[in-house]
C-alpha cells in the first residue's frame, strides 16, 4: 500500500464540495417534478437491483474514482439528494459517468428532477453546479488512498492471504534457514497484521 505523498485539492476549486486528502464530496439537491416521486422511487429500486449487476460494478471500476454514492428522496417526496465521494477532478468525474452504463441510469433517475438536461448535454455541469451544496463537514476514513490504491491493496491482500494458506509457506516459516528472517520485527508485524 502506497498512500499518496500529498493531499490534493480539486482541479477546479471554484466547484463546491469539500476535500479530505484525495477524496472529494459531491452532494446535489434537486426538486422532484410534481407527481413523479413514485416513478423516481421505482427507478431507484431498479437502480438498487442493478447494483448487483456485474456491468454496473464493471462501469464503476472503469470510472475508477468513485468511493461511494447514495440517493435519497425527502421532504414529503418533493426533493431528491444524490451524494458521493470521488477522487480527482470534478470535471472528469462528471464526464466519466456519461461514458458508461451508469450514465444511462443517471439520466433515468435525474429525469425526475426539474430542469435536468441529461448527463450527455453540454449544460449538465452547469446544472449540477446550480444544484450542488458543499458539506458542512467532510471526513474520509482513508484520506490519502485513492480508489485505485484501495483496489490494488485488495488484490495484494488477496494474493498474500493465498500465500499464507499454502503448506509451502508454513514449511518456509518452520525452516531453520529462515529463523533469522522470521524473527525480524518487520516480518513479525507482517504476520500479526495478516492474522488480524
Amino acid at each position: 500500500m502506497t498512500p499518496t505523498s500529498d493531499a490534493t485539492q480539486p482541479a477546479h476549486p471554484e466547484h463546491p464540495g469539500r476535500t479530505d486528502g484525495v477524496s472529494n464530496e459531491f452532494t446535489v439537491f434537486t426538486k422532484i417534478k410534481p407527481g413523479e416521486a413514485d416513478a423516481l422511487r421505482e427507478d431507484l429500486a431498479a437502480l438498487a437491483d442493478a447494483a448487483d449487476d456485474e456491468r454496473v460494478h464493471a462501469a464503476v471500476r472503469q470510472i475508477g474514482t468513485l468511493h461511494d454514492a447514495r440517493h435519497v428522496i425527502f421532504d414529503d417526496d418533493t426533493r431528491f439528494m444524490f451524494a458521493s465521494v470521488f477522487d480527482g477532478s470534478w470535471d472528469t468525474y462528471i464526464d466519466d459517468f456519461a461514458k458508461t452504463v451508469v450514465g444511462a441510469r443517471f439520466d433515468k433517475v435525474f429525469s425526475h428532477s426539474e430542469g435536468f438536461p441529461g448527463v450527455r448535454d453540454p449544460g449538465v455541469k452547469e446544472w449540477f453546479l446550480a444544484h450542488q451544496e458543499p458539506a458542512g463537514v467532510f471526513v474520509s476514513a482513508y484520506p490519502d488512498l485513492t480508489v485505485q490504491q484501495i483496489f490494488k491493496d485488495q488484490r495484494v491482500d488477496n494474493a498474500f492471504q493465498e500465500v499464507l494458506d499454502t503448506p509451502e509457506f508454513r514449511a518456509a516459516l518452520e525452516n531453520p534457514a529462515n529463523t533469522e528472517l522470521v524473527a525480524t520485527p518487520a516480518f513479525q508485524k507482517l504476520l500479526e497484521v495478516a492474522a488480524s
